[in-house]
């Protein structure tokens, strides 16, 4: 009986073994992100925008992970690009997309932070270098609505993104809410657009709407004013999106 479990004991093994052998990576984990923003090296003016931007929620519901490549658009100064190279880690790579150069963000890459991110600068419509192909992650905070006024095809747009991400892979887009019926009529003037308007503009492009964060949203703005200007917490929507 000994004999048999020892045996058997030795089989197994040399079977998990050969399983681990097998297995070409570990599997990615998401980042304590509450470490992520309380890295003591990161600036005070990121940390007051964490407050307005509820970036533990942020990060929480876009949900980057170790090792992950990211592209992430409409980076203007960097911020939010910061945000996804410290969680995906050294093993990570981040893209961080504008359409025009910024002095704000070269100057953020100087920062030893972001030694993995690779700058971009692209049209909004073909936003991902040639061979950037495969990514985990597609962020897209609070600049859709500017492409809604700007010389920008969005339908070319969205299936550019689509085709960057891995089957799998996520695209989160935050933006500032407009009034039902206004669609993307309001990008220019109140800097808003319409909820239910992007879902539709990105589902056309074949993905598929997976979730919806509400930790932005206050019903109480009227949603009249321009974003800059309102004198109260903007209302705001977060939405994922998934490629089949």
């Amino acid at each position: 009986m000994a004999r048999t479990k020892l045996f058997g004991a030795a089989i197994f093994a040399a079977f998990t073994m050969g399983l681990a052998i097998l297995a070409p990576h570990a599997p990615a984990y998401a980042q304590d992100y509450a470490a992520v923003l309380a890295s003591p090296d990161r600036s005070e003016a990121d940390k007051t925008n964490d407050a307005k931007r509820k970036a533990l929620e942020l990060l929480t519901f876009a949900g980057p992970k170790t090792g992950w490549r990211v592209l992430d658009m409409g980076a203007g100064a960097g911020y939010s690009t910061e945000l996804m190279v410290r969680a995906v880690g050294p093993t990570g790579k981040v893209w961080g997309q504008n359409d025009k150069a910024s002095e704000r963000f070269a100057a953020r890459l100087k920062s030893p932070a972001m030694a993995d991110v690779q700058p971009v600068i692209a049209p909004f419509d073909t936003p991902a270098p040639v061979g950037v192909r495969e990514l985990d992650l597609v962020t897209f905070f609070f600049a859709y609505h500017d492409t809604t006024f700007m010389d920008v095809d969005r339908a070319k747009m969205n299936k550019a993104i689509f085709d960057a991400l891995k089957p799998g892979g996520f695209l989160v887009i935050a933006d500032h809410s407009a009034k039902p019926g206004e669609g993307v009529s309001v990008g220019k003037t109140t800097h808003r657009i319409e909820e239910s308007a992007l879902v539709a503009e990105v589902t056309a492009a074949g993905f598929k709407h997976v979730a919806t964060g509400d930790f932005l949203r206050n019903p109480d703005d009227p949603r009249t004013e321009s974003v800059h200007r309102s004198g109260i917490r903007n209302d705001e929507f977060v939405v994922r999106f998934q490629k089949p």
